[in-house]
């Protein structure tokens, strides 16, 4: 069982933070290391991370969720997810491929349809469906919403 705990992130770990989000191939734009908080173990090395992301004033998204893969499954992005999620202003978006959003209903997120979506989030829908259909992945973009 791996141990850990949660505190904010250090600006000397900000690399690390990018290097983890490159390699599990998520969105690598708006990674201000001082909105992640991150997992470590007890050696204080981070295993995972997370953040709360604006885009703009009114829109702030769950973001950047990344775990390395020998600690996936031991409850760390659960832990970073309900963390976040305590003090964080509702409406809150997130983004993921469509395998992953029965996931993210567990904490109470919905999908939004295309039509309801802010805009920012129609455009990334639209150029990641692209990307998919481009690249012959059989997912899509699924925006959520936690009221």
């Amino acid at each position: 069982m791996t141990t850990f705990s949660l505190r904010p992130a250090r600006e000397s770990e900000s690399s690390q933070i990018r290097e983890l989000i490159h390699s599990v191939g998520i969105n690598p734009l708006g990674l201000d290391w001082r909105r992640f908080v991150v997992a470590v173990n007890d050696r204080d090395e981070m295993i995972g991370c997370g953040q709360l992301k604006p885009h703009g004033k009114d829109i702030l998204e769950l973001a950047s969720l990344a775990v390395y893969p020998e600690h996936r499954g031991t409850g760390v992005a659960r832990a970073i997810i309900e963390h976040l999620l305590v003090n964080s202003p509702r409406p809150l978006f997130l983004t993921c491929r469509s395998s992953l959003g029965v996931l993210y209903e567990k904490f109470g997120f919905v999908s939004v349809p295309y039509e309801e979506m802010p805009r920012y989030f129609q455009r990334i829908s639209r150029l990641a469906n692209l990307f998919f259909k481009f690249a012959a992945i059989n997912e899509h973009l699924l925006v959520m919403k936690l009221q």
